[in-house]
């Protein structure tokens, strides 16, 4: 009796049909903000960047200064 094999072609078939299934499976289970939350949650992380953003710009410039008033008590 002959036992029909599994190709490498229908195998790399069964495997990208099972990852999409499971893919599409997983995204049905995913909770999604609302509108307002991604709003909000958008508003804060661009609030967070810019006060980063701004204490960066302060420690750069204060190290600025101090560099350059090093090296010309060098000179």
């Amino acid at each position: 009796m002959a036992v029909a094999k599994d190709t490498e072609r229908d195998v790399q078939e069964n495997i990208l049909v099972r990852t999409f299934r499971e893919t599409r499976s997983e995204l049905r289970q995913v909770v999604w903000p609302s509108r307002e939350e991604t709003i909000r949650l958008t508003m804060l992380v661009i609030a967070v960047s810019i006060v980063i953003g701004l204490l960066l710009f302060i420690g750069d410039t204060i190290f600025t200064f101090l560099y350059t008033s090093l090296v010309s008590l060098v000179q």
